[in-house]
């Protein structure tokens, strides 16, 4: 599931963690670690678990609809093809799929809110109104809406973003991941696959066996980083004379310290790869100018000798 961008991502807060908190024992990041990479699988769960709810917030709108004193017609005669979509009932019904939501304790029940917002809005919704109106009623269909929704509902809402931020302080950042992975999940049920959780590691995804150990990956970058990171440190203070320690972003010295462990961990790879990943993640996680000085750096520090 976690690619290596993800990982180094990962990699590198903890490490901004640490330079935060000197204290921090090598233990304690490695296990802070494991946390932020499971928790985007969480992240995951909690939201393709919200195909059921949703579905449902629907099908209550229809039967206090029919119930009314004075029903129109519309209300009497509704279009039910979203209340009975079937990536909604594979959902419900898999066994392995409810006991990891029950057992990961990940619910909407609390949001009834956020599922009348968003129900409002898909009723709203050019896509929608066609899905309900289109003759065809399949899985694949079904699928299709779905995609949409996550591809189009989610992202961008502050009243989202601000449950996220109060269930995991590492949901926010992996929103757009975990929709991806959603989505990935949704057209596999489309095909008519059966729901499983996806592994961890895309190291472990079937087909990827060729793929070097991303556990292995993730676990030796922090470490390094870790172990060396007043080496380090002191290494981008020989390069910078007239900034002291105090002065330096400490985003910038947890990115530059993971580019340089990385580039410790794998000589294989080209030095600008590695450069390059360090300085994308810096353009969004630092400052405006962090690239040019994050790139600048690892290339004098990693092209010495690491």
């Amino acid at each position: 599931m976690l690619n290596r961008r993800i990982l180094r991502i990962k990699a590198f807060k903890t490490i901004y963690c640490y330079a935060e908190n000197h204290g921090m024992t090598l233990k304690e990041a490695e296990a802070l670690l494991d946390i932020a990479c499971e928790s985007t699988r969480d992240l995951y769960l909690f939201l393709l678990s919200i195909v059921p709810p949703l579905t449902e917030e629907a099908r209550g709108r229809i039967e206090s609809a029919r119930a009314k004193f004075n029903p129109t017609q519309e209300e009497l005669h509704p279009k039910l093809k979203f209340v009975e979509n079937r990536i909604a009932q594979i959902l419900s019904q898999d066994p392995d799929f409810n006991k990891l939501i029950t057992r990961k304790k990940l619910s909407w029940d609390q949001y009834d809110v956020l599922l009348r917002r968003l129900y409002e809005r898909l009723r709203a919704r050019k896509y929608f109104k066609e899905y309900l109106d289109n003759g065809e009623s399949s899985m694949e269909d079904d699928a299709r809406l779905w995609v949409r929704i996550f591809e189009r509902e989610f992202e961008d809402r502050d009243e989202l973003a601000g449950i996220l931020e109060d269930l995991s302080i590492h949901w926010n950042d992996d929103l757009g991941y975990a929709l991806n992975w959603c989505c990935r999940s949704v057209r596999a049920l489309g095909q008519g696959e059966t729901w499983r959780l996806p592994p961890l590691y895309m190291s472990e995804v079937p087909g990827n066996e060729h793929l070097d150990n991303d556990h292995r990956f993730v676990v030796n970058l922090l470490r390094t980083a870790y172990v060396n990171f007043d080496d380090f440190c002191a290494r981008v203070a020989d390069l910078t004379p007239k900034w002291t320690r105090d002065r330096l972003c400490t985003t910038d010295l947890a990115l530059i310290a993971c580019g340089m462990a990385e580039a410790r961990i794998a000589p294989e790879v080209s030095p600008r790869i590695i450069i390059n990943e360090y300085v994308e993640i810096s353009k969004y996680y630092s400052t405006p100018e962090s690239s040019g000085f994050v790139n600048g750096l690892l290339d004098k520090l990693i092209n010495q000798h690491n």
